[in-house]
């Protein structure tokens, strides 16, 4: 019994338990920074591959890290260095070379999936300059609605970069003969990742709201910033070198990046010439991929829609994806478009009712919109007294900021959490609007209305408005209620397709599937009788600052009142708010006529009449 047993051997534990060995990788750290090296070190590296019965004849050329990727199989021909297996061995070691040097890292974006991003945006993404993104809140004050929205510029940015990578790889493998090259790859991804660096605390709500008011006249906006910001980056954080290591020309590329952000650097360009510097006009179409200004159909939109939508949690109906596989360059009137195929067109009507429907539900919230309103009138309040430091150590408020790069790096979102947990008595009436925001004590939206005729919507206009309701004074009587006009706050919003009163498919351009370089427009009444006959709108909305029951029953009442003065549209509750007032209107009476959903669309029949309607339905079920 005891010879079956097996005899325990000691060992010790030293023995039994050894520390695996740390495996080194095959391929030298130094290798993946090549573009550094000198003569010698281009030698030693054809003698770590074996090949050095050629190192003579690369330090004969001086050739450094530079020139490897330049290389090619007639530069090293006229270097005598043969036969051809030869020559394809050295070629087949540089090009392993530069897939070590440009090896990407991988981001799991929730959107987009695996995202493969380029070693000089990781550059760029870890500089203070692109990590102040983390801290602004991509859609402002619509995070206090939709509980959901609580993205920021930083992750939105990157997902635009890695679809400008998609858009014009997937061009270049599909037309080699535009030439597109990786230059052109490299700083396409870059203006889409850097695209948005200037933005502002709450996003738009700085652009559009708190700058106008504060400096009024002054003709900025975040792509403005965005330029200035860039320069900023690049110079802070020594990336001119690095940039130029990776195959970027100076300043040609520099110029293209910023133009693809910002459009024609020189706006004094003669009418008829091509006002871009960063790239010839044969490359046009490079220029409608991150910023489309022909049509508005480009990889900002792509993510901010797709983005958006998931933490909305609101539908998004269009896929770019399918996009990408039909995209394609053609001539347009001696210019190089990018076109999409013929029955796309309704992907692409598909792609402008999303940004009407996310305007409509979520960017135009009218509470959203009270509330950065709200934000608004406490960041000019704590103007004077919330101050960054610039270059030089100089001195700068929030709305002054946008003029030193170095101190707008330190504006952000969380001057909204620098105000509210403040105790200085000068940002008291900063404070409590804020701490009224927390507590959820908002302006309360009176009604919403619509004028025949578009407003010219300027602040002294606003301003004039604002009197108006408050001393608006209903025919049904007084309310025994004293509104002024700093209690009203009157808001006017545009609704479109991003073009204003103009259909942007009209600036797409189409191709057949029998004929794929000729690009065709196609009309809309080539598509649907269904799709709107007007681009645009424009919406007037009523708040009133008073909370109260009967400021706002008053408020109310001036409302209605105001929309009869000016024979604006009854207000959809106009009859429960004012029933009193909306009959004195006659007009508001007879306006639903013919809505009852039996008007024909087509012109041809006259369906107002309704013993018409009566008729046809009788010889339908003949």
């Amino acid at each position: 019994m005891d010879d079956r047993k097996r005899r325990r051997q000691d060992v010790s534990v030293a023995d039994s338990f050894k520390t695996p060995e740390k495996r080194v990788s095959v391929v030298p750290r130094q290798d993946s920074d090549f573009m550094r090296w000198g003569v010698e070190d281009t030698c030693e590296y054809l003698q770590r591959q074996e090949l050095g019965e050629w190192v003579e004849k690369f330090r004969e050329e001086k050739i450094t890290g530079v020139g490897l990727q330049y290389l090619s199989e007639a530069h090293l021909e006229k270097m005598d260095i043969g036969p051809l297996g030869v020559r394809l061995q050295i070629l087949h070691s540089l090009r392993q070379l530069r897939q070590i040097a440009t090896e990407p890292k991988v981001f799991n974006d929730p959107i987009h999936g695996h995202l493969e991003i380029h070693p000089l945006l990781i550059k760029i993404i870890d500089t203070p300059q692109f990590q102040r993104l983390r801290n602004l809140k991509q859609l402002g004050g619509v995070y206090f609605v939709f509980p959901g929205a609580s993205h920021n510029r930083f992750e939105h940015s990157i997902g635009v970069g890695y679809l400008a990578g998609k858009l014009v790889q997937a061009l270049d493998e599909r037309q080699p003969e535009l030439l597109i090259s990786p230059r052109d790859i490299l700083c396409v991804q870059i203006a889409g990742l850097c695209h948005d660096l200037g933005h502002g605390p709450f996003s738009h709500m700085f652009d559009r709201m708190f700058i106008p008011k504060m400096r009024p006249g002054y003709q900025w906006k975040h792509e403005t910033a965005s330029l200035a910001m860039f320069d900023h980056l690049v110079s802070a954080n020594g990336l001119e070198q690095v940039m130029k290591d990776y195959g970027l020309v100076f300043p040609e590329d520099l110029d293209f990046i910023k133009e693809q952000i910002g459009g024609p650097l020189d706006n004094n360009a003669p009418p008829g010439e091509w006002p871009y510097k960063g790239r010839p006009e044969e490359k046009s179409f490079l220029y409608e991929i991150v910023a489309n200004k022909r049509n508005g159909i480009d990889v900002d939109k792509w993510d901010y829609f797709a983005r958006d939508c998931h933490h909305l949690g609101i539908q998004n109906t269009f896929d770019y994806r399918r996009f990408l596989k039909f995209a394609r360059v053609c001539e347009v009137d001696g210019k190089k478009h990018i076109c999409t195929r013929d029955k796309e067109v309704h992907n692409l009507y598909d792609l402008f009712h999303t940004r009407n429907s996310l305007h409509r539900r979520a960017y135009q919230h009218k509470v959203a919109n009270i509330i950065e309103t709200m934000v608004t009138e406490a960041f000019i309040k704590a103007d004077p007294y919330i101050q960054f430091e610039g270059s030089n150590g100089k001195m700068f408020t929030l709305s002054t900021a946008i003029d030193d790069m170095k101190a707008y790096t330190k504006l952000t979102d969380q001057v909204f959490e620098q105000i509210l947990n403040s105790s200085s008595d000068d940002l008291a009436e900063a404070r409590e609007i804020l701490e009224n925001i927390v507590c959820r004590r908002l302006y309360k939206c009176v009604g919403q209305t619509q004028a025949e005729k578009p407003l010219d919507a300027t602040p002294e206009n606003l301003h004039e408005w604002e009197k108006a309701v408050a001393t608006a004074r209903p025919q049904s009587g007084s309310q025994g209620v004293d509104l002024q006009p700093e209690d009203i706050v009157v808001s006017v919003i545009y609704m479109d397709y991003g073009m204003k009163e103009k259909n942007p498919i009209n600036n797409v351009r189409f191709y057949c599937k029998d004929d794929p370089t000729k690009a065709i427009r196609i009309r809309k009444n080539q598509v649907s009788k269904l799709l709107p006959e007007c681009f645009t709108e424009q919406l007037i909305r009523v708040y009133c600052k008073k909370t109260d029951e009967r400021s706002l029953e008053a408020a109310k009442k001036n409302f209605v009142q105001w929309c009869m003065d000016n024979n604006f549209s009854k207000p959809q509750d106009g009859d429960i708010i004012a029933p009193e007032l909306t009959p004195l209107k006659l007009s508001w009476s007879n306006n639903n006529d013919g809505e009852d959903g039996g008007d024909d669309c087509s012109g041809g029949v006259n369906s107002a009449n309704g013993n018409g309607r009566k008729k046809a339905k009788t010889q339908l079920f003949k």
